[in-house]
């Protein structure tokens, strides 16, 4: 799993862009504020680290991936198929700044949960006596 901040590199981007080509699902996600901190959960079992990226610019956090199907056995036949499978995709935007540098990523159980500490801003000038 990567977390970043910013645009990826070129080569990471090209090999990302070529693996969402096809329609993308989209996943479901909790957005919780609260007083410090902006906290989204996905449940995102069955997800290689390796094939999750974690994206905050500006004020929009993307996460991107895909989940690989298994086989099914030979002569299986398949009578329900509701489970997604391929890449997918989600972007939220935040209802406030968040401080990137102190960001978490935590994938336990299958649950992805991002813990994005609100920035505080200092909205006063402070005057120099000359």
């Amino acid at each position: 799993m990567r977390l970043s901040f910013s645009t990826p590199a070129p080569d990471q981007a090209a090999n990302f862009e070529a693996m969402f080509k096809e329609n993308e699902g989209q996943l479901a996600v909790d957005v919780i504020e609260t007083a410090s901190e902006i906290i989204i959960r996905s449940a995102i079992a069955g997800i290689d680290e390796a094939n999750l990226v974690i994206n905050v610019e500006d004020d929009v956090v993307t996460i991107r991936g895909t989940r690989h199907e298994d086989p099914l056995p030979p002569g299986a036949n398949l009578h329900y198929g509701e489970c997604f499978w391929g890449p997918f995709s989600r972007s939220i935007i935040l209802p406030c700044a968040v401080s990137i540098d102190t960001s978490k990523a935590i994938l336990k159980n299958g649950i992805l949960t991002l813990r994005l500490p609100k920035r505080v801003r200092d909205q006063r000038i402070p005057i120099e006596r000359v």
